[in-house]
C-alpha cells in the first residue's frame, strides 16, 4: 500500500435535523460546529437532513405529497405560454 493517500478518520457526531437523533461514528467529514457528547468529550457535529431515524423506509411511516399543487402550477405555467 502507498503511504499518505488514505483519508484521516476522526470521531464525529451526526445530527438528524428531522428527528433530532444523534449518533457518534468515525468519518472523514469536518465541521466548525461542535457538540458535547454523552461521555463529556466535544466532537465536531455534521447536520444531515435525513438518517435511518427519520427515513420512511426504516421507520415504516409514509408521507404523501399532494400532487394537486404541482398539476395546477404546470397548467398555469403553460397557459401563459399559449397566450
Amino acid at each position: 500500500m502507498r503511504k499518505d493517500i488514505h483519508p484521516e478518520y476522526r470521531e464525529v457526531v451526526f445530527l438528524d435535523l428531522t428527528s433530532g437523533h444523534k449518533f457518534l461514528t468515525r468519518s472523514t467529514m469536518t465541521s466548525d460546529e461542535t457538540v458535547e457528547w454523552e461521555d463529556g468529550s466535544t466532537y465536531p457535529v455534521i447536520k444531515v437532513e435525513i438518517s435511518s431515524a427519520s427515513h420512511p423506509f426504516y421507520t415504516g411511516k409514509r408521507s404523501f405529497i399532494s400532487k394537486a399543487g404541482r398539476v395546477e402550477k404546470f397548467n398555469q405555467k403553460y397557459k401563459r405560454a399559449q397566450k
